[in-house]
């Protein structure tokens, strides 16, 4: 008992530390996450820094893109961290907690809070669920393959479109399906956005 009771602490203490390299304050919902999977959680402490120094690598470079919300790059933050991190945790454990993220993004939008300068929407977050989904496909072909090996097959995925996106104009303003700008400012208080999610390489 006394035992299980440290597993619980320790795996607290470590969402709290994730915090450092997380885009947001780590949510209550990611912190029952860990308190069920201690042992992942720990593996991700382990990995995640590490992934996150490859992210900002390909974000210097300008390698896909600069833009960090709907973009290429944001669509490789996403997918080569699952990647790395199904690597050695089941992806049916990091499917919970992506989607635990996804809840606490909802709960920063409802704080008027920004993820990356920008506020999140019902469409960027299934985005990122699309795109976690490639990174665990990825993860699992690829156990063995180094971090930089495994920068370059999810590039190359993000490249030939097996990645998501939301639309832009050749003004970089985010777009509806139909083309038609869309002015962000009207739709502050508004979950859902008319965004149009499309292939990485459209």
């Amino acid at each position: 008992m006394l035992k299980s009771k440290y597993i619980i602490l320790l795996a607290i203490l470590i969402t709290l530390s994730i915090d450092a390299v997380s885009q947001h304050s780590i949510s209550k919902y990611e912190i029952r996450w860990a308190l069920f999977h201690p042992w992942a959680a720990i593996k991700i402490k382990c990995r995640l820094n590490q992934a996150m120094i490859v992210y900002q690598d390909v974000k210097n470079t300008l390698i896909l893109d600069s833009f960090e919300s709907g973009g290429k790059l944001d669509a490789f933050r996403h997918s080569y961290t699952m990647a790395y991190l199904a690597q050695k945790i089941k992806p049916k454990k990091l499917r919970k907690l992506g989607i635990a993220h996804e809840k606490g993004n909802k709960k920063q939008f409802e704080k008027h809070k920004t993820e990356h300068g920008e506020r999140a929407d019902s469409l960027a977050c299934d985005m990122d669920l699309k795109n976690n989904e490639l990174g665990f496909l990825i993860g699992r072909n690829h156990r063995k393959l180094s971090k930089e090996e495994l920068k370059n097959v999810v590039i190359r995925e993000i490249k030939v479109g097996n990645a998501w996106c939301l639309k832009r104009n050749s003004s970089h303003q985010y777009v509806t399906c139909q083309n038609e700008p869309i002015l962000l400012e009207n739709y502050l208080e508004k979950w859902v956005v008319p965004k149009c999610l499309i292939k990485s390489n459209e």
